[in-house]
């Protein structure tokens, strides 16, 4: 009588052990590259001298939180803060608003030219910013919005909006064209069809649209520096640079604010993240 032994089957999909270790490995380290570039920042922000980032490994013995207490009381950190946020909250709401409208009509719609003109905004994004600060500064000059917030705004919106029409019209494309004809049929007009049907199905989609809009006004500098002259208006990148002059650079309290800035984009990031990979991914697998 002989007795034979099944060998376990691998299942179709599932790789080896030797696979899943490597792959295991692999994710690990990229984590750890991403993250170390964070960590030592916040290493560096508690050198309590401005020349520690030349001998990090002093910083062990004299940690502190005095270059924080510096920046916020000692500083406009609060009105840098309050600017940005002006800026970068009014930038998400127009530029989400002026893209909304622009991807669903482009999406709905067939007018002539409308497939030229997606690709028309996204030529608007191949410009530099050193050949696009001349004309916009003449501009908000002849509008008198030089130093203020309504014109940097404006002038975020240029680069929120082409990227964030082209991401909502492609989301727009997946939701069936059948609710649009129900919308026709109980009497709502084009624009109370995406206002009551359209934008609540979107919502995934308008979260990445915001949060794209939001971070490219936060982060910016350029502009921020050329078209804001009162240093009270200042936002968090561009007083960042306050701490650099010619002759001297305070690193210690230079890392302490860019730690301080990173908080709430990380926070709102951690409030949305669910809607970023819904949006993210339905707009890759539907249709």
């Amino acid at each position: 009588m002989t007795v034979t032994t099944s060998t376990p089957v691998r299942r179709r999909g599932r790789s080896g052990p030797l696979a899943s270790l490597a792959s295991h490995a692999a994710l690990i380290g990229a984590s750890l590259i991403a993250l170390f570039p964070v960590a030592w920042l916040v290493f560096l922000s508690l050198g309590p001298d401005k020349d520690d980032y030349l001998h990090p490994g002093r910083i062990w013995s004299k940690m502190t939180f005095d270059n924080y207490s510096f920046v916020l009381q000692h500083t406009s950190f609060f009105d840098w803060l309050k600017s940005s946020l002006i800026v970068s909250l009014g930038t998400t709401v127009i530029g989400v608003f002026v893209a909304a409208t622009t991807g669903y009509a482009v999406s709905r719609m067939r007018f002539p030219g409308y497939r030229k003109f997606m690709w028309l905004l996204l030529l608007t994004q191949m410009f530099p910013v050193a050949v696009l600060m001349v004309p916009m500064y003449q501009i908000l000059a002849e509008l008198q919005l030089i130093d203020s917030y309504l014109g940097l705004i404006l002038v975020y919106c240029t680069t929120a909006v082409p990227y964030s029409a082209w991401l909502l019209k492609g989301y727009f494309d997946t939701i069936p064209f059948e609710i649009d004809e129900a919308g026709r049929v109980d009497g709502l007009s084009p624009f109370g069809t995406f206002a009551r049907l359209i934008l609540p199905l979107a919502r995934p989609g308008l979260a990445v649209a915001a949060f794209y809009s939001f971070i490219t006004a936060f982060g910016e500098v350029a502009f921020a520096t050329t078209f804001m002259l009162d240093d009270k208006k200042y936002t968090l990148a561009v007083g960042l640079q306050s701490f650099v002059s010619e002759h001297d650079a305070q690193r210690n309290l230079m890392a302490a604010t860019a730690v301080l800035i990173a908080i709430p984009v990380s926070a709102f990031f951690y409030l949305v993240q669910k809607n970023l990979v819904t949006g993210l991914t339905a707009g890759g697998t539907k249709g």
